[in-house]
């Protein structure tokens, strides 16, 4: 087994035996990057200096019997959306090109704190605004278990680093789907926290009351181990939740005996794949089998959920956008002759189609004789949404589904159709409405060896209910024991 094989609390454990040095797991992380990612392509620059230099002191710490926490010496990659002071950080956009950041995200102060060297920045859709990493300003991204396929998106890299075994583990963000749907198609467990649980001080904004920042991991000991370093309330975001921090990893191997677990019949519809619903459903027998009760249950509004999160997104983004202007941030047009060209020019070279395209919708959703129309009824449908989920938790203890409706899809297959595109969020997206925390689970694998997600979408802060059911159905497997085939 190479060094990079290891999970992240297993690189921990031997870290703590003096079995080996977080250098030379940075090391041996930092030559997979240069084995794989020019095949791969999940990584938009990479911070070999400050990553050693992270490593050397974590190691003296472990020296000295004073680590900073369980994981200290454990590589990282962060999505290019978290601000890191001293590296440039883009959200993978042209018009944030060259922008260095001069104040940490507080998550990244976070895992400095915590004493996890951190690799580098992460591909991305542009702004997040993308289910397939292809709408990156600098070039897509490539699913490992096959390399002609998108890894999705947007936390696409992050995934596709993560399933390449070029990092232990990542950070990314979540804001329709875009931890869940990726770790879905790349073999690897996504955690989205309830809205509030992580703080989002200092991750570029793409939609406020949607994003949140969660681990991607490969298994989901890893995923409780690391939300437990960046799960904290944050005075300097005021939607950071003042909820209390469980220990994730209490209850991992308590099972699923006697737990009710729903199955939303709005989840299974026409056009899943027919591989990604029989892989699924295998799971569904397997709760079973280990003591769950599985509940027929509905959630009537789902059907209005694709349509209303494209109202309020885009929105939201418009007004996020609109900072970014040539003037603060980044790129500015050198052909402008007035300061309205500045704007124009800078907004018209720097953004790419997708972010125009939702722009355009949320400014439409905003403007004046639209407001009450659109945006104000989106977010009647939105509570309505929310309320369907919390009639489902009276009666089950969490819900469980497809992930992804389809396996990964090649590259370029979607990018001339975005009502395709935006339908490869739709089993995710209604859980970002409800700040709901919901998880993605390996589950299986097609006949051509293409990963598929088992969704969990669980209570308000129940984290911990979600990685135990997770945990349950992934240590009678060995999914995560496989390797991509680079």
């Amino acid at each position: 087994m190479q060094l990079t094989d290891l999970t992240m609390l297993e690189l921990a454990a031997k870290l703590a035996a003096g079995e080996v040095s977080s250098e030379e797991a940075t090391r041996a992380s930092l030559a997979r990057i240069q084995q794989v990612d020019p095949k791969v392509r999940a990584f938009l620059r990479v911070d070999e200096a400050g990553a050693l230099a992270a490593a050397r002191a974590s190691d003296v710490r472990r020296k000295s019997g004073s680590p900073a926490s369980a994981l200290d010496g454990v590589p990282l990659g962060l999505k290019d959306i978290f601000l890191t002071e001293g590296v440039e950080t883009t959200a993978g956009s042209r018009i944030l090109e060259g922008f260095v950041p001069p104040y940490d995200a507080t998550v990244v102060r976070l895992l400095k704190e915590a004493g996890l060297p951190l690799v580098g920045k992460l591909n991305m859709d542009e702004f997040a605004m993308g289910s397939s990493n292809e709408s990156s300003a600098f070039f897509p991204c490539h699913n490992p278990w096959d390399v002609s396929r998108t890894p999705g998106g947007s936390s696409g890299g992050s995934a596709a680093a993560v399933a390449a075994r070029e990092v232990f583990g990542a950070l990314g963000t979540d804001t329709g789907g875009s931890i869940r749907q990726p770790a879905a198609l790349t073999n690897t467990v996504g955690l989205k926290p309830t809205y509030g649980r992580v703080s989002r001080f200092g991750v570029i904004a793409f939609a406020s009351s949607l994003d949140q920042p969660g681990p991607m991991t490969r298994t989901v000991a890893d995923a409780a181990a690391l939300l437990q370093v960046i799960a904290r309330p944050d005075a300097r975001d005021a939607t950071s939740a003042d909820a209390p921090v469980p220990d994730y990893s209490a209850d991992l191997e308590a099972g699923v005996r006697g737990l009710k677990l729903g199955v939303p019949r709005e989840y299974f519809t026409e056009g899943m794949d027919p591989e990604v619903e029989a892989a699924v459903r295998e799971a569904l027998r397997e709760y079973e089998r280990l003591g769950a009760t599985l509940v027929d249950v509905s959630l009537p509004h789902t059907k209005y959920a694709l349509a209303t999160y494209y109202l309020i997104a885009p929105a939201e983004a418009s007004s996020n956008l609109a900072r970014y202007d040539g003037v603060r941030f980044g790129l500015r047009a050198k052909d402008a002759r007035s300061l309205r060209d500045v704007y124009a020019l800078t907004r018209e070279q720097g953004f790419g189609a997708e972010v125009k395209r939702r722009i355009m919708l949320g400014t439409f959703a905003l403007s004046s004789g639209y407001y009450d129309a659109h945006y104000l009824r989106a977010q009647k449908v939105r509570t309505l949404i929310r309320e369907d989920f919390t009639r489902a938790f009276q009666q089950v203890d969490a819900l469980l589904s497809p992930t992804s409706p389809v396996p990964a899809f090649k590259l370029g297959e979607k990018v001339e159709d975005p009502l395709s595109m935006y339908l490869m969020d739709i089993y995710t997206l209604p859980c970002n409405l409800a700040g709901l925390p919901g998880l993605s689970v390996p589950c299986g694998f097609t006949k051509a060896g293409l990963p598929v997600g088992l969704q969990i979408l669980g209570r308000p802060f129940d984290e911990a209910g979600l990685l135990r059911i997770a945990r349950a159905y992934e240590r009678e497997h060995d999914f995560f024991r496989r390797s991509a085939p680079l």
